[in-house]
């Protein structure tokens, strides 16, 4: 009987061993924010094969406007040409995106990165980026100088409203004259 309670006081020690011991840690895959900026910068983004350029949008990339610009609240986006003809990588605030011309039919100059989310919209007088993933504007009021010029000239002559008259056109109350 001893003997019998021996082994299995050793069985249950075996097991209560093996169970309390510490599974083996995973690998954190988190770096730190530094680190993950780090990677960031030095890993390839503009070598996407999949992506292709219609003639119509290289006509749209020669339009794009690069080079650093700021932004709104202190932000500022650099927008610069990528290995291929027609595609741009725009970084900003830990940000980069690959993006390529999408034909408008507005006449703003649309950018697309459609793997992360992002759009660069380019007006005359200033650019956006929007993420359509989180549904919000990245920077906003982003202008390079010609863009500059063309909101300064709003400013001081703007354009008419859509909702009023234009001056010295007759509107239906002024028109009727004359005897009911």
């Amino acid at each position: 009987m001893k003997a019998l309670l021996i082994a299995l006081s050793a069985a249950l020690l075996t097991t209560l061993a093996t169970a309390q011991a510490p599974a083996p840690k995973k690998p954190a895959n988190k770096l730190a924010p530094s680190a993950q900026k780090a990677v960031e910068e030095v890993t390839p983004i503009d070598d996407d094969p999949d992506l292709r350029v219609s003639p119509a949008e290289l006509e749209v990339a020669k339009q794009v406007h690069v080079g650093e610009m700021p932004c709104e609240l202190g932000a500022t986006v650099n927008l610069r040409p990528a290995r291929r003809e027609g595609l741009f990588v725009l970084t900003t605030r830990g940000h980069r995106f690959l993006m390529h011309p999408v034909e408008s039919r507005t006449g703003a100059i649309r950018l697309e990165d459609p793997k992360r989310g992002a759009m660069w919209l380019q007006l005359g007088n200033k650019s956006m980026l929007m993420s359509q993933k989180l549904g919000q504007r990245l920077a906003d009021e982003c202008m390079n100088p010609a863009q500059q010029a063309v909101n300064e000239a709003l400013k001081k002559n703007p354009a008419p409203s859509l909702l009023e008259p234009l001056p010295g056109s007759q509107t239906t109350s002024t028109a009727k004259s004359g005897p009911n």
